[in-house]
C-alpha cells in the first residue's frame, strides 16, 4: 500500500505542475494580447518617414541632453542633442563658422501646455505629448537642404503609439529652416547652464 500511495502523491504532482505550466503559458498569451491590443506592443524604432528617414536613427533620444526649449503658443518644446551634436556646439559649431558633422541628430520634443494645478504661481507644464520633430546631418542623402534631413512623428495619446506624418518628407523643415542657413539650419543655440 506505501507503493500505492507514493505513486497516487507523485501522479498529483505531476498534475498540478501541469496544471501550473498551464495556467503560465495562459496568462503569458493573455499579456501579449493585452499588449498588442492597448499599443504597448508598437516599436516606434521600425517607423519610416515618407522622406526615407528611420525613427531608429534616433535611438536612444529619451536620454540626449537638453540643447534648449522654446514655447509658441501651441506646444512646449525641448530639444535635445545626440552626443556628435552635444560635441559640435560644445566646440563652437556653428557661432565659428564651421558646420554640424555628418551624424549630428537634434530632436525637438513636443508637448500640449496646460496650467500646473500644483504650483503655487502661474506656470504652463507639458500636458499631452504630441510630436518628436527629428533632423538629422548626412550630406549625401540631404545635398539639396544643406545636409539635413527633417522627418516628424506624431503621437496619438488614446492609442499611445506614434506614427511617420504623411506629409513629412526629407525636406519638410527645410523651408522654416533657411532663415537660419548661417547657424547651419539651426535655430536653438547650446544653451548656458
Amino acid at each position: 500500500m506505501p507503493d500505492l500511495l507514493k505513486k497516487s502523491v507523485a501522479h498529483e504532482q505531476q498534475a498540478r505542475t501541469a496544471q501550473k505550466r498551464h495556467v503560465a503559458f495562459a496568462l503569458m498569451i493573455a499579456m501579449a494580447l493585452l499588449a498588442i491590443a492597448t499599443g504597448y506592443a508598437q516599436d516606434k524604432y521600425s517607423l519610416k518617414s515618407p522622406g526615407g528617414i528611420a525613427f531608429s536613427d534616433f535611438r536612444g533620444y529619451e536620454d540626449w541632453p537638453v540643447v534648449s526649449s522654446a514655447r509658441t503658443v501651441e506646444v512646449l518644446k525641448v530639444i535635445v542633442g545626440n552626443p556628435g551634436m552635444i560635441k559640435a556646439f560644445k566646440a563652437g559649431v556653428p557661432l565659428n563658422g564651421q558646420v554640424f558633422p555628418d551624424g549630428s541628430m537634434i530632436v525637438k520634443l513636443q508637448w500640449k501646455p496646460k496650467k500646473s494645478t500644483d504650483a503655487p504661481f502661474a506656470v504652463d507644464v507639458p500636458d499631452v505629448f504630441k510630436q518628436a520633430f527629428v533632423m538629422e546631418k548626412d550630406s549625401k542623402r540631404f545635398p539639396t537642404t544643406g545636409g539635413w534631413g527633417y522627418a516628424v512623428f506624431n503621437y496619438d495619446v488614446p492609442s499611445g503609439k506614434f506614427s511617420a506624418d504623411a506629409a513629412s518628407l526629407s525636406d519638410c523643415g527645410n523651408a522654416c529652416h533657411t532663415v537660419v542657413k548661417a547657424k547651419d539650419y539651426i535655430f536653438h543655440p547650446y544653451e548656458t547652464r
